[in-house]
């Protein structure tokens, strides 16, 4: 089933359905301010962080999947009639509402048509903004005038803190403050105490947020959520909307909204503007003051086109044209636009992930640079050095680094049991990356701290990295698995070895050796060429199992991944991981792929590990906490499938590369997007 299509000259994705089988998002904004909306204007908004400043609320496992959200609601003051100027949240019969959202590069356009009123609402975040822009545009399309009533709605989280708005009601429920200055809402949470900047993650402390009109007076507002929907109303019908006027509540405590009403009179043929603002802020200082500078539509449009003329310049730098149009539409606008929103957020905001996990997780965002560098090196290296300060000096990693709270030489190192083996090990993809894309050899002497104490040159980083592994090894020399290499079900422990990890590794001497011959540092090329060879002797007499490769060895010398094993007898990382490091000679590679291809590549990506896990012990293979099929048990990971199309092509078995790619491609699924469920 078809819900939409790629519109690739406007960089865009044309959703013409609005009952998509999961709400389809868009990212706008920046590390700063940053917003997801969906194609029926649900989600939320944050500042620096989804989880701890979080000030518009998101219900998780809500049905819609998206509600609440920012929306508009429409009423024909004659008629009584009102609706939404997306789909949700009125939902009007879909033979009566006409309805087109289009996800662009950082900003999303919901159109709509319903009772001969045609709405355009563009949601955007300027430029280097800490607010967003609502601007909206209605039409009459019928024969008569007009008298309508628009109404925002957006409800306010009661503490920044996701986890405190939803859980610790007792408190949250107690401290939220609205108030209108001006014609403009003001959000406040701890109010009577001052705000901390400098310590962005004392959720205690007093904040402030606003909403603005712009181009349009202000007829009505309401800012306590119970009086505008209702003490038994819903989304789908608000009271306050139903009768046509505002009530001026000011919520003092409980739960706070913001609701702006006005009046728009349409002749036939006319259509009239305004924009809503949203942003940080009080309402008496920015609010007044960016309602003011936003006055102007000209000044509204003139940011729009910059946004989307920044974006699009982000995305030039790499461009492709086949026979195939949904690979062109991934690889000319949306795989590079996912990563750099991944590269911005890394898992830290979606409908999926807010509140439970925050910042940058350390393996994740090295490896989300790789996808980047092409595009913004610059940027990028700035990235790569935050992350490299996030290594301990011990070699190996924080677990997840905070850019807004994070103090490099002063950082809380891991316990040994803490740490994840394969952590630093990306580093080694991602520095050379950002060398071969820019030739600043430079780099590599360029000196950084650790982050719990001292410093070394970048190079000293790498080499820390690798001594890492060297020095936390099982009976058989092979890399400890800690509390997790990439697959965090997989715990082998401070004794147990990673045959995946142990192939990063050999990648890493290889790569380190180039780079000492390419600085001319013998000695140290030396070093890392013995470590190579006594590593290629291990793995060649542990880790193969006579087809494949083996995944990892328990702290009692049981194997995992072989065939003696009924259930996760064989893993995919293992095999692929065997090829790009570089290990696998011919005829075991051959080998090993052949067994993915035999035992886990299906019409819809290749399994993560096969046959899933149901009776293994839980303390090793934490996968049986799925279900059989489900995450790491046995499902298909979209991350994966990339090592083993790069493998599969280092083998020449460019056919097979080419239907694993296409098996997971996101646009490739637009024709049957019911399987698939989520965005395209």
């Amino acid at each position: 089933m078809r819900f939409g299509h790629f519109d690739d000259p406007a960089k865009e994705y044309v959703i013409t359905r609005p009952d998509t089988p999961k709400s389809w998002c868009n990212y706008l904004g920046s590390t700063e301010y940053g917003a997801i909306v969906t194609n029926n204007a649900g989600g939320y908004s944050f500042y620096k962080s989804a989880a701890q400043g979080r000030f518009v609320r998101m219900r998780f496992n809500a049905v819609p999947l998206d509600q609440p959200g920012r929306y508009i609601y429409l009423r024909d003051e004659e008629a009584g009639d009102f609706w939404s100027a997306s789909w949700q949240p009125v939902g009007k019969p879909l033979s009566e509402y006409k309805s087109e959202c289009r996800h662009g590069t950082a900003y999303t356009v919901i159109s709509s048509e319903y009772a001969d009123i045609k709405s355009e609402t563009a949601y955007f975040v300027p430029l280097g903004a800490a607010f967003e822009c609502w601007r909206v545009r209605l039409t009459n399309a019928g024969k008569t005038p007009r008298r309508l009533s628009a109404f925002t709605y957006v409800e306010y989280a009661g503490n920044w803190n996701s986890f405190n708005d939803l859980t610790n009601l007792q408190y949250s429920q107690f401290i939220v403050r609205m108030g209108c200055e001006d014609g403009i809402v003001d959000h406040g949470t701890n109010v009577q105490i001052p705000p901390r900047p400098e310590n962005f993650e004392d959720a205690d402390q007093g904040r402030h947020t606003f909403l603005a009109l712009a181009g349009a007076e202000v007829a009505g507002f309401d800012t306590d959520r119970t009086a505008f929907l209702g003490p038994y109303g819903s989304y789908a019908k608000p009271a306050v909307v139903a009768a046509g006027a505002c009530t001026g509540s000011l919520a003092y405590g409980d739960n706070g909204c913001g609701v702006l009403q006005t009046r728009v009179d349409l002749a036939p043929g006319e259509t009239k503007e305004f924009t809503v603002l949203m942003g940080v802020g009080r309402a008496d200082a920015e609010g007044r003051r960016i309602r003011k500078e936003f006055s102007d539509p000209r000044k509204v449009e003139a940011e729009f086109a910059k946004l989307k003329t920044y974006w699009h310049g982000r995305l030039k730098n790499f461009t492709a044209e086949t026979p195939d149009a949904a690979f062109n539409s991934m690889m000319a606008m949306w795989g590079p636009f996912n990563c750099l929103t991944t590269y911005a957020w890394s898992r830290a905001a979606s409908l999926i992930y807010a509140g439970e996990r925050d910042g940058l997780g350390y393996r994740d965002t090295v490896q989300d640079l790789l996808g980047v560098m092409a595009a913004i090196p610059a940027e990028a290296a700035g990235r790569l050095e935050l992350m490299l300060t996030g290594q301990v000096s011990t070699g190996g990693a924080m677990a997840v680094v905070k850019p807004f709270a994070h103090h490099p030489g002063a950082e809380m190192p891991p316990s040994l049991s803490q740490y994840r083996s394969d952590d630093s090990l990306w580093l080694f993809d991602a520095v050379p990356a950002y060398v071969k894309e820019t030739g600043d050899l430079t780099f590599f002497d360029k000196v950084l701290p650790f982050a719990d104490k001292g410093e070394a040159s970048v190079l000293g980083h790498l080499k820390r990295a690798i001594a890492f592994n060297l020095e936390h090894a099982g009976v058989h020399g092979l890399p400890a698995g800690l509390s997790a290499d990439w697959n965090d079900c997989i715990r082998l422990g401070e004794k147990g070895e990673t045959v995946m990890v142990a192939f990063q590794l050999r990648h890493a001497l290889e790569v380190y050796g180039e780079i000492c011959a390419l600085l001319h540092r013998d000695g140290e090329g030396d070093w890392a060429k013995e470590k190579l060879a006594a590593l290629d002797r291990i793995l060649a007499a542990v880790a193969w199992d006579g087809e494949w490769y083996i995944r990892g060895i328990d702290a009692e010398g049981r194997k995992y991944g072989t065939h003696e094993n009924a259930e996760g007898r064989i893993f995919l990382n293992a095999q692929t991981w065997a090829v790009l490091s570089g290990h696998a000679d011919a005829k075991r590679a051959t080998a090993a792929m052949g067994a993915v291809e035999k035992y886990l590549a299906t019409d819809y990506g290749v399994m993560l590990c096969a046959p899933p896990f149901v009776n293994t012990d839980m303390n090793v293979m934490r996968a049986v906490l799925f279900n059989p099929g489900m995450k790491e048990n046995g499902s298909i990971f979209t991350h994966t499938q990339g090592w083993a199309v790069i493998a599969e092509t280092l083998l020449g078995h460019g056919d097979r590369a080419w239907r694993d790619y296409r098996a997971t491609l996101p646009a490739a699924w637009n024709e049957k997007a019911e399987i698939r469920e989520i965005e395209p």
